[in-house]
């Protein structure tokens, strides 16, 4: 297929001069639109999309300055064109001028071929350039959204709204794959420090030897190691946020010095002597049941209040199944855009067979499948491209021949339930226990004895 042309506008009042640069920019493969008047340039770019526009300076009517100003306060597609003012007998305080209103560009005529061209192509790189950043910054901010249109959501939405401009601390809830870190990056972006630093600390991920050199710096020579004084999250974080994730797996002496900037202000350094004031708004997000932590001494109480201003609950995806065809449909046409993939659909049937499955690894695993399903399906998604897991679980089957009556009791249907909610964890999980109760929410012996009681064969 031809790459399309890049478009160039040229405005000028001089027939000879729009007809000369025609012949000069088509020779080069451009193609050229040409404009006698600012007005008439500017109902052209209201409907039409172009790469550069050259725009004379002296211009009957609206003059070619009142045309670049209007211009530069257009519409966003419109206002990062690149624009080359020319002119024949400009002053310098009117070159400046131009410059000031957003010009790129500037010259004097007579023109001069080579230089055109140099600096048309100048323009078109300029321009490649700011349309990829801009596209970069859609895409990571679509990382950073959180989408749905089930109540559940939007009350989350509700509470977002009302607690993020506060300083107020928020502990953030749920199970692992439902998008805690989106919530925090929300109140972030929606609060007063949305400019300041976003600082995201992985307590789960660090060693606990390290943790508190992470969060709070150390000074050089505080342990083997440590050749060099090091700022800490909670001081890069400053006059920003900071998220805590994972925080129930925080050691006990790393919590008493959060807890210690949380009451004060100020930290520490490992192996310092010198107190350091921070402001620092503390977001804490975790998947696990801090008031059990709390009563079995793994989680300081005192912590758990400071922390535990306003909770906040993100929902698992079952507990929003209505919002499956949204998401899917945002992942998919993500992943086709970021690889180059034409625009791919699901079909119905496919649609009802996902908003059916329970999805234990919550939005993460959705998202992953959509990628998946992007990359291995050879045109739009069809059931035969689904995984035999999906479509064998997808609903819940219920054996209606043993049951009194033809329907099961509620205990029987929640046995079920369970039974096949435990089975679709274990069997994401490889059969490993520990991981499976932590994404379960509930403690190992807990699920041992779940299995037990419902007599579940644990996958090979």
């Amino acid at each position: 297929m031809a790459m399309k042309r890049p478009k160039i506008l040229i405005v000028d009042d001089e027939k000879n001069i729009r007809r000369t640069l025609s012949l000069v920019l088509e020779g080069e493969g451009y193609e050229a639109i040409t404009c006698a008047t600012g007005d008439e340039a500017l109902a052209y770019i209201e409907n039409e999309t172009v790469d550069v526009i050259i725009l004379d300076l002296k211009l009957p009517g609206t003059s070619g300055a009142e045309t670049l100003a209007r211009i530069r306060s257009g519409p966003e597609d419109i206002r990062d064109v690149p624009v080359i003012v020319i002119s024949g007998h400009a002053s310098t305080s009117e070159a400046i001028e131009t410059v000031r209103l957003g010009a790129t560009d500037f010259f004097e005529k007579p023109l001069d071929r080579n230089a055109i061209l140099v600096r048309v192509a100048n323009c078109l790189k300029q321009r490649r350039l700011t349309q990829r950043v801009q596209e970069l910054h859609a895409m990571v901010d679509a990382r950073h959204e959180l989408l749905g249109e089930s109540p559940v959501m939007q009350s989350l939405f509700a509470q977002i709204a009302k607690v993020a401009p506060t300083k107020t601390r928020v502990l953030i809830t749920g199970e692992s794959g439902t998008g805690k870190e989106l919530i925090a990056r929300a109140l972030h972006r929606m609060s007063p420090r949305a400019e300041a630093p976003f600082v995201k600390v992985n307590c789960a991920a660090i060693p606990s030897e390290l943790i508190e050199s992470e969060l709070f710096g150390h000074e050089k020579g505080a342990f083997t190691g440590a050749i060099a004084r090091k700022s800490g999250q909670f001081e890069l974080a400053d006059s920003g946020t900071i998220f805590l994730d994972e925080i129930g797996d925080m050691t006990l002496s790393a919590q008493a010095k959060v807890l210690r900037v949380l009451q004060s202000g100020e930290l520490t350094r490992v192996g310092g002597q010198q107190n350091i004031e921070v402001d620092v708004r503390v977001l804490a997000a975790t998947n696990k049941d801090l008031d059990a932590a709390v009563a079995q001494g793994a989680f300081r109480e005192d912590l758990y209040f400071r922390l535990n201003v306003v909770p906040l609950h993100s929902p698992a995806l079952r507990e929003r199944l209505s919002d499956v065809p949204l998401l899917l449909h945002f992942f998919i046409d993500s992943f086709c855009r970021e690889n180059g993939y034409p625009k791919k659909s699901l079909g119905d049937d496919v649609l009802q067979v996902l908003q059916n499955y329970t999805w234990p690894g919550n939005v993460r695993e959705l998202r992953n499948m959509a990628e998946r399903l992007v990359i291995m399906s050879a045109g739009n998604i069809q059931m035969s491209d689904l995984p035999e897991s999906i479509t064998r679980d997808a609903t819940v089957p219920v054996p209606t021949s043993e049951m009194a009556g033809g329907r099961p009791t509620l205990r029987e249907f929640r046995e079920m339930a369970e039974r096949k909610y435990i089975l679709e964890t274990l069997s994401q999980c490889d059969g490993n226990i520990s991981r499976a109760a932590q994404l379960l929410g509930v403690e190992r012996t807990n699920l041992h004895k779940k299995i037990k009681s419902l007599q579940i064969k644990r996958p090979e």
